[in-house]
Parts: structure tokens; sequence; C-alpha cells
């Protein structure tokens, strides 16, 4: 296979890019789709999560197929299936977006874990593959931070559909330059698929995302709620049984043993829970409460994506002088920081002022955290299961960020509903206009601009009361869950991390 120059690999960075800017590229359009499509929160969180989820399930058998028929081959399978998602995300309506959004993480599922097991693969020098995948994690940082301000830009000149067209052109160039210059790699040895797992998988963290999700609407302690959350837990058991006991698990249970692997995918999920989960609720405050425009909500996360791309490039010179344990640990520390002074500052007359350090911290930590865990969980696996190393570390991102959403935007919405509910008890209002206002914020807004003068602005103000006061309470909860990570790394993970070199190797790497 040809290859023209020395840095092909940036080809697989773009790939990775376009695909986690559609993590967060949404989020800025959410108050729009409020508006015109009439979503209530829950159903912006089933918007934003149908994609991780369907991308999480399936990054494990995205690897296995990888490293089994060819890392290349998949990676140019997973752009088109991708492109083809965004076409029909871009002119879908309220119901089938969700449908077209899965379809989009099906495609990113095929092309992430093949593009930075191509990586791994080829390059076999430390140093060079730890340049190479922290240049990778930095794209995942960046586009999950630049997401906002992409759909800002676009939603300025076009329609809602655009943020998904995006992806269109830029999945067609790196497909021509894949087919070029990108070399490929496989390991014929491999063991083959296991759909059984991929269907445990997705099934009981589908289940458990519909229970976090849907618990503010249907009340916590429903039996429709508490049953599927039972089912969803008994199903992730049932994954973890069948996984340890297959002969051909698309996840070796083993490498866990590895407090390198393990410490490290824990805590990309834990951060990018915080992440992920404070740009889902930042891009509605700074819409709907403070009323900026989808282009001006984008430039003001503008500081954490600067951070981000600060941050990043230095993770493995801070890592290099105090240890990957240190800057893990440090880094969740800043996002559980971040987190919490935007909590505090969280009030009815906050300013975007207010915020900004939380969210200067969060992208600080963000762009420490990612190239540093990864580099760890790649490099603990043996090479010959590099598809599968990079699928579970994506993994890891795309459960941390489907709970995040879940969690912190679930917490937000009971306790807006509750003090929405006791703000309007006694008062006449009807059925429908009631259900509006306490399924969003949003909502509550569109029905407070057709209200009278007397009652519309009345509304409006208790609205974004109530949703700052959620906004506090979730926050706060992220960030005990970034403060618990961080000592969790600080307790668990070792001084020393074991190579992959000391795991003893299912297989043997193939060059194709």
């Amino acid at each position: 296979m040809l290859i023209v120059g020395r840095h092909w690999w940036c080809l697989l960075c773009a790939s990775a890019l376009i695909i986690n800017v559609d993590n967060t590229i949404l989020n800025v359009a959410l108050p729009t789709l409020v508006r015109k499509l009439h979503a209530t929160s829950s159903e912006l969180e089933w918007v934003v999560d149908s994609y991780a989820l369907v991308f999480a399930g399936l990054l494990l058998v995205g690897g296995s197929l990888a490293d089994r028929f060819g890392r290349r081959r998949f990676f140019l399978i997973g752009l088109s299936v991708f492109a083809g998602g965004s076409i029909g995300a871009a002119f879908s309506g309220s119901v089938d977006l969700v449908i077209w959004r899965a379809v989009m993480g099906a495609g990113a599922a095929l092309t992430i874990p093949a593009s930075l097991s191509i990586i791994n693969d080829v390059f076999r020098d430390p140093a060079q593959r730890a340049r190479a995948i922290g240049a990778w994690a930095a794209t995942i940082g960046l586009g999950i931070a630049i997401g906002p301000i992409a759909g800002g830009l676009l939603l300025a000149s076009f329609w809602w559909g655009s943020i998904f067209l995006l992806n269109v052109p830029i999945a067609i160039a790196a497909f021509a330059g894949a087919v070029l210059l990108v070399p490929d790699s496989k390991n014929p040895a491999v063991d083959r698929p296991d759909p059984g797992g991929a269907v445990l998988s997705i099934a009981g963290l589908g289940l458990l995302l519909w229970a976090i999700i849907e618990g503010p609407t249907e009340g916590w302690t429903s039996a429709s709620v508490v049953g599927v959350a039972v089912a969803g837990v008994a199903v992730l058991g049932a994954f973890i049984t069948w996984e340890a006991h297959s002969r051909h698990p698309m996840l070796s249970l083993g490498f866990f043993r590895n407090r390198s692997f393990s410490v490290a995918a824990a805590s990309e999920s834990l951060g990018i829970f915080g992440l992920l989960g404070a740009l889902f609720l930042q891009t509605q405050f700074l819409q709907f409460v403070l009323g900026d425009s989808p282009l001006e909500a984008g430039l003001r996360i503008l500081p954490t994506a600067a951070m981000i791309c600060i941050s990043a490039p230095l993770s493995p010179i801070v890592a290099g002088r105090v240890g990957i344990k240190f800057t893990v640990a440090a880094s969740l520390a800043a996002i559980a920081g971040g987190l919490w002074q935007i909590s505090a500052a969280s009030t009815v007359t906050t300013t975007y002022g207010d915020v900004l350090t939380g969210l200067l911290l969060i992208g600080l930590g963000a762009g420490l955290l990612l190239p540093t865990a990864t580099n760890s969980v790649v490099g603990s696996v043996p090479q010959g299961d590099s598809g599968i190393g990079s699928a579970v570390n994506t993994t890891a991102l795309q459960v941390g960020g489907a709970l995040g959403v879940a969690v912190i935007g679930s917490a937000m919405l009971t306790r807006y509903q509750n003090h929405m509910t006791a703000a309007l008890t006694g008062r006449h209002i009807p059925t429908a206009a009631m259900h509006t206002i306490i399924g969003s914020l949003g909502g509550a807004l569109a029905v407070a601009n057709r209200a009278g003068a007397a009652t519309g602005p009345l509304l409006a103000r208790t609205a974004r009361a109530a949703f700052m006061s959620g906004m506090q309470i979730s926050l706060e909860i992220g960030a005990l869950i970034a403060l618990a990570g961080a000592l969790l790394v600080l307790t668990v993970y070792p001084r020393e991390p074991r190579p992959h070199h000391q795991i003893p190797p299912r297989t043997a790497s193939a060059h194709g």
C-alpha cells in the first residue's frame, strides 16, 4: 500500500475529530429543537444519547471485526455509514432523528477503533506511539469542545439540519485519503466476533439509560422505572457472565486485572461524564437564561476548547514529570473543581463571567486527562489486540458521556419539575400548557411568550429560577463523581504501570 508523506495518520485524527464533534455539536442546537420540533428535556437527552448508546454498544464488535478482517477496510465502511446517517439526520423530524443518530453511532463504532488500532499497530516505537496516540486523543477532546462553536456558526446562517451535513464532505475527503494513503493491517488469528455479547451490552446499557432519562417524567419510584433499571442491571450482569464464559469474548475480562488498563478506562468515563454533562446544561443556560444566540453560545464555550488545545499537547510532558497516576488524578480534580465552581455560581442572577473559571478548569482537566489515560489504556494491551484495546478506550468515553448527559440532565429536570409543580399548584393552567411547561425550560419560555403581559414575565422568571436550581444540584453531583474518580486513581492506579508486553498476547498481529 502506498504511503505518501509521514503524517498520513492525521487523516485518522480528522475522522476522530468529526465523530467526536458530533457528540456535542448538537448541544448548541438543543434549544432550536425545542422550538422547531417541540422536544421535551427527556427527548433531548435521547437525541444526544441514542448516538452514544449505539456507539458504545457496537465499539467492541467494531474493534474485533477490524482486527480480524482489516482495520482500514472497516475504517472505510464506518465512514460510509456515518456519512449516510448524517444525511438522514439532516432531513429528519422529531422521531426519526433519534433513529438516524443511532445509525451515525453505528458508523462511528466501526471507524474509531479501526483508526486508533491502525496507529497502535504501525507505530511500534513506544515514544512515537505515545505522540501519535496523544495527538489522536487530543482531537477527541478538541472535537468535544469545538462542537458547540461549529454548531453555532452553522445555525447562524442555515437550518438546524446543517449541523449534520457538515460531516459529509469531511467524511468523503477522509475516505478518499484513506484509500490512497493509509496502510492496512489485520490480525487474522483474532477470535471471531461475539454478537451475543454485543446484544447484551446494548440492551443492558439502553435499559439503564431509559430508567435514568425517564425517571423525572415517569417518577423515580414508579414500577416502570424501577423495573427497567433492575432489568438493565441484570442484563449487564448477564453480559459480564457471558464474556467470562465465552470461548470468543468480544471483551477479554482478563485485561481488567491490569490496573493501568482498568483504572485509566474508568477515569476517562468519569472525566467525560462531567465534561459532557456540563456542556449539555451550559448551552441551554447560555441561550435560555442569558438569551444568547446559538453562535454566541458556541463562542462562549470557546475557552473550554482553548484550554483543551493548550493542555492536551502538554499532557505527555506533565505525565513524564509527575507520572501518569498524578496527572490523571489532578485532571479529574480540575474537572471536579470546575463543576463545583459553576454549581456554586448558579443563581437567577448568574452571568457568563461567573461561570468562566469553571469552564476553564473543565477544559484544563479534559485536555490533560484524555491523552494520558488513552495512552495508558491502549498501551496496556498486547499489540495483536489493539483494536479491542482502542474499542474499550472509546467505549469508556461514550458510556461516560451518555451517563453524564442522562444523570446530570435528569437530576436537573427532577429539581426543575419539582420547583415548577410547586410554583404552579392551584393555578388554572390548561393541561397541554402544563405539560409543555413541565417538559423543559424552553417549553415554559414558549408558553410565557404567548401568555399575557401580567403572567408571561412571571412564568419566565419562575422557570429560569427552577432551571438554575436544577443546574446547581446536578453539577454538584457531577463534581462529587469526578472527585471520587480522582481519589480512586490515587488509591488504586499503580505507581509503575504494567506495559502490554508483560501480558501474554492472545494472538499475533499481521499487516495486510
